[in-house]
């Protein structure tokens, strides 16, 4: 007993020096053998807490460099390129309610950003609930040098699909080393004939309020349109256009949809000229769904065992042209946007945005001005969206009131 108290004892101040947090001026540092985020599943205490705060020690340029927005700091996820191990496994449903972090609200930005010239860009609004909201730069897609261990540890406190709570570390990884490095993170070109350098979209959804509004040739005339789902469009073409430049999914989404809604006429996905595909990684299925995506081979195992993904794209897809969606963009879009009141029920973890408040979010961040035509609800034109708001009951979370409170 003696002697396993002389042990404890050593352990304890080998522990206490090897982190070595300082306190100074307010701030925190973490001495040259601290590792910042082998921490981050604690809590509480000091230790997450300066991990909040800490100045970063590399240039900000560095891709894997993340922001805290609140603390106005940015922070390397390893900034001494050291490894670390996994953090202890969390299951979602031991929370009674949606865990609160002290870096919930820490995002990774996108060092390739560029600053739109557009004069009358929604991103220069001025209203101040939407600035103080809107993070124009924040990383929008995941890619292959995006999860380490270090960055697993920090992402892996929040369930997917705002984080990987739950999920296999190696299983998840080996999907994600699969995407092909992104040329450009700009997901859509200013036009030629855009003499002001304003993008200009249409965000199109999949509600039915577009029936008998003769509003296709209006949405065709946008520089890009978005589409969600069912993008059902044979035979509707006068009312929802026939345009497709970005079609948003999840796997679930989309192998559904070509079921479900084979009857109305959603026979296949739009397969437009040098369309964008853009997946949203809802859970862990969606990974492996990517990972043979990519590989261009039938899913061995899980949920869509026996499928070949490329299938479902009817001969056009392209892998520099698909893009998957960062837990921190879709994590940033519920918490800045988004955040309903059933995170605080125990049922917290299904409650999600709707994959259309996803995507109009994302044409928000790659657009200027914005037609919003699965809405039914005028929002407010100092944020340059003319649009329509209808809110789907789907997941219970899209709130009519967020919406114009913030735009």
């Amino acid at each position: 007993m003696f002697l396993l108290r002389i042990f404890l004892a050593i352990s304890l101040i080998t522990l206490l020096m090897f982190i070595s947090v300082t306190l100074y001026n307010g701030n925190c540092t973490l001495k040259a053998h601290s590792r910042q985020y082998d921490f981050l599943w604690v809590e509480e205490g000091n230790v997450a807490d300066c991990l909040q705060r800490v100045k970063e020690t590399q240039p900000t340029t560095n891709s894997s460099a993340v922001t805290d927005t609140g603390a106005k700091t940015t922070m390397s996820p390893d900034p001494l390129g050291t490894k670390s191990t996994l953090v202890p496994v969390m299951d979602k449903h031991n929370f009674t309610s949606l865990p609160q972090r002290k870096f919930d609200d820490t995002y990774r930005l996108d060092p390739q950003f560029k600053q739109s010239k557009c004069m009358g860009s929604l991103r220069n609004s001025s209203n101040p609930v939407f600035k103080e909201k809107f993070i124009p730069n924040i990383q929008l897609f995941l890619q292959s040098d995006h999860l380490n261990m270090s960055e697993w540890n920090r992402l892996y406190h929040f369930n997917n699909p705002f984080g990987y709570m739950g999920l296999n570390y190696s299983a998840t990884k080996a999907a994600v080393d699969t995407i092909p490095k992104l040329a450009s993170t700009q997901l859509l070109q200013v036009p030629t004939r855009a003499k002001d350098g304003c993008i200009r979209c249409a965000v199109v959804g999949t509600g039915g309020i577009l029936n008998g509004s003769r509003l296709g040739k209006e949405i065709d005339s946008s520089d890009y349109v978005f589409r969600v789902n069912a993008a059902i469009i044979a035979g509707h073409e006068e009312d929802v256009g026939k345009r497709t430049s970005v079609y948003v999914h999840t796997a679930h989404s989309l192998i559904q949809s070509l079921i479900v809604h084979k009857k109305r006429g959603f026979k296949q996905i739009p397969t437009d000229k040098d369309i964008k595909y853009v997946l949203i990684p809802e859970g862990p299925r969606d990974y492996n769904f990517l990972e043979y995506l990519m590989k261009n081979r039938k899913i061995p195992s899980g949920a869509y065992r026996g499928r070949t993904p490329r299938n479902y794209y009817s001969g056009h897809f392209n892998e520099t042209s698909y893009y998957i969606l960062h837990p921190d963009f879709l994590r940033y879009v519920r918490n800045r946007f988004l955040k309903a009141k059933q995170l605080k029920t125990k049922r917290w973890w299904l409650v999600r945005p709707t994959n259309g408040a996803f995507t109009l979010l994302l044409a928000m961040h790659t657009c200027d001005i914005v037609s919003v035509d699965l809405l039914l609800v005028p929002l407010l034109k100092k944020a340059h969206v003319q649009a329509r708001l209808k809110f789907a009951k789907e997941h219970q979370n899209d709130s009519e009131k967020a919406w114009e409170k913030v735009l």
